[in-house]
């Protein structure tokens, strides 16, 4: 239910505009308080008196003229309202902004921050989750620009619900359909979930590439972008946690109202990451850490030679270091990046190390990309992801993460892959059944 929750609903200019009558009265019926905001292509379709009935509360469609007064709404979001600036106060009063339907015009002007309009200027001011409901026609929709800006929507951590396929009112048949106000629904309803899942939950993530020095001008390093970490930390982040974010360098610009914690060298993100894991209830080594470091480093620069011989030494272990110091219920996932026997060696990683959860992907469809494509490997399974955004990536490991904290908590203890301890009465993994259940798979 959604009882004591403000849900702005946006609609925009679309012949689809109508159904979004049926999404506030769905709202309104399981108990949310609900602000409409219209641009004024949709007040083209429905007027905004009929909003206003429907909704209980005055409309927001114009940038310019007097606050509307006598917003009906619950104690901690009427706090928020009754500035002097309308369109301000409804972002910061919504627990979550739904568009329905959002135009390929209204997509493309969220992707590219314009703001000419109140719905626009709600979105733009908002921190709320974004669920985008895409309706146009056919090939508006099938347009490489619509999806590249879908796509980027995606990237940010919107959620995107539909279209879904049928008879348009064009006359053409296909995608194009707002999505049925049922799931519509359902993604608010999840949206609200997952904002406040993780209010308080101290969550620490790694995240970049370590560089390590070969002389003053070189260093050893990799092709991570940083992307899949700085999008858990963002991720945790609207989600209320309080989040530290140990980063080496980086391909993007890091997140904001997060704690963050510089490092270059494997050592230094040793070292920062165990003085901050102690606290954190769950911790997501993300980190593309180096496995080897020059043994000696050069003090002056290496000159061009016409051979060069390096004598490498291990880096530290990071992830087998937070694991030996683990607290029970503490949660631990770990990355694997494989270009063979991807499943097995992930699996082998997970056991040896003593964590709860590897992500396992590949050098070609995660390094430096904007999606990713996972497996979620723990002891007895291996969940495939299809091909999504990595900040969707880093919502489905969040959600497995709470979980793995509920099924700790519920059990008291810590887990078997922490502690080495079987339950009562189970068989011992051997490698032989481990194998058996790897080809049943």
């Amino acid at each position: 239910m959604l009882r004591g929750r403000t849900v702005a609903v946006g609609v925009s200019g679309g012949i689809a505009a109508y159904k979004a009558c049926e999404l506030v009265r769905w709202l309104k019926t399981r108990g949310a308080a609900v602000i409409v905001v219209m641009t004024r292509g949709a007040a083209e379709f429905v007027t905004p008196l009929t909003f206003q009935t429907l909704s209980g509360n005055p409309v927001v469609h114009d940038l310019w003229g007097d606050q509307s007064p006598g917003f009906d709404l619950p104690q901690e979001a009427a706090r928020k309202v009754g500035g002097k600036v309308e369109h301000v106060d409804v972002a910061e009063a919504a627990d979550v902004l739904v568009i329905a339907p959002a135009t390929a015009n209204l997509i493309a002007r969220l992707v590219h921050g314009e703001a000419p309009d109140a719905l626009t200027s709600v979105a733009l001011a908002s921190r709320s989750p974004l669920i985008v409901c895409p309706a146009m026609d056919v090939e508006m929709w099938r347009n490489p620009v619509s999806q590249a800006n879908v796509r980027t929507l995606r990237a940010r951590g919107a959620m995107v619900v539909g279209p879904e396929s049928g008879p348009l009112a064009s006359g053409l048949e296909g995608p194009g359909r707002l999505a049925d106000i049922e799931s519509i629904g359902q993604a608010v309803e999840r949206a609200l979930t997952r904002r406040a899942s993780l209010k308080g939950v101290r969550v620490l993530v790694g995240a970049g590439r370590t560089e390590e020095p070969l002389d003053p001008v070189r260093v050893l390093t990799n092709r991570s972008s940083g992307k899949m970490g700085f999008a858990l930390a963002e991720a945790a982040r609207d989600r209320g946690a309080e989040v530290t974010l140990v980063a080496g360098a980086a391909s993007i610009d890091p997140p904001e109202r997060v704690k963050r914690v510089g490092v270059v060298t494997a050592a230094e993100m040793e070292q920062a990451m165990v003085e901050a894991c102690g606290p954190a209830e769950i911790v997501l080594m993300a980190a593309a850490v180096s496995d080897f470091r020059p043994r000696r480093v050069s003090t002056r620069k290496i000159r061009r030679a016409a051979s060069l011989e390096l004598e490498l030494e291990p880096s530290p272990d990071i992830l087998a270091r937070l694991a030996s110091m683990r607290r029970p219920g503490q949660v631990l996932i770990g990355f694997a990046l494989e270009t063979e026997q991807g499943l097995r060696r992930a699996r082998a990683k997970l056991l040896e190390k003593g964590v709860d959860l590897i992500v396992l992907n590949s050098p070609a469809e995660a390094i430096g990309s904007d999606t990713n494509r996972v497996i979620l490997v723990e002891a007895q399974t291996a969940r495939r992801l299809p091909l999504l955004s990595k900040r969707e990536v880093a919502e489905e490991i969040l959600d497995r993460a709470l979980e793995l904290r509920a099924a700790f908590g519920s059990a008291g203890r810590a887990s078997v892959a922490r502690t080495g301890r079987k339950p009562a009465g189970a068989r011992p993994r051997t490698p032989r059944r481990l194998a058996a259940r790897r080809e049943a798979r």
